[in-house]
């Protein structure tokens, strides 16, 4: 330190200050206004580039509340898609279920009438199974209890005393 104190110049001293003051003059002549309309440029671009990351980040926020929104009302479709199908699964069962009952009491209505029916004919032959047969048991009865011409002769009387009564 006392070498540089010891070795001071004056004149060197006064030509610094004079180049330092012509530097500083030339600076702020056509360095100043380019570096400082540089900096406006980027502190403006760093304050458009934060605008567009804030609105991104609302319009972000507007989709997923948009997207919610959506998933909510999809959900709500599915549910009352899910509800109708049951419905109309339940609709299509009960149908069925109808359908068969009326078609069961058909079937149950045609055969009691087919059975009543059968039956009908069975009593009608056995009907007539029955008078033919007693029938023929009178008509053997008969020929031999008027076998005879002394009882044919009685039952002639008879049935003429009848007659006359009625």
């Amino acid at each position: 330190m006392d070498k540089l104190i010891n070795d001071f110049s004056y004149g060197l001293f006064f030509w610094q200050a004079i180049i330092l003051v012509i530097l500083i003059v030339l600076l702020a002549k056509f360095a100043w206004k380019p570096i400082l309309a540089a900096l406006a440029a980027r502190e403006e671009g760093i304050e458009n580039a934060l605008m567009a990351a804030e609105n991104a980040k609302k319009d972000l926020a507007n989709l997923k509340a948009d997207n919610e929104k959506l998933l909510a009302e999809a959900r709500v479709e599915r549910d009352n898609m899910l509800k109708e199908a049951r419905e109309i699964k339940d609709k299509m069962i009960t149908d069925a279920k109808d359908e068969a009952k009326v078609q069961g009491d058909k079937m149950i209505a045609q055969a009691k009438a087919t059975i009543e029916t059968e039956k009908n004919a069975a009593m009608a032959e056995i009907k007539a199974q029955v008078s033919t047969l007693s029938i023929e048991i009178a008509e053997k009865l008969l020929k031999e209890e008027l076998s005879s011409k002394e009882t044919q002769s009685k039952l002639v009387e008879k049935m003429l005393d009848d007659a006359k009564l009625n």
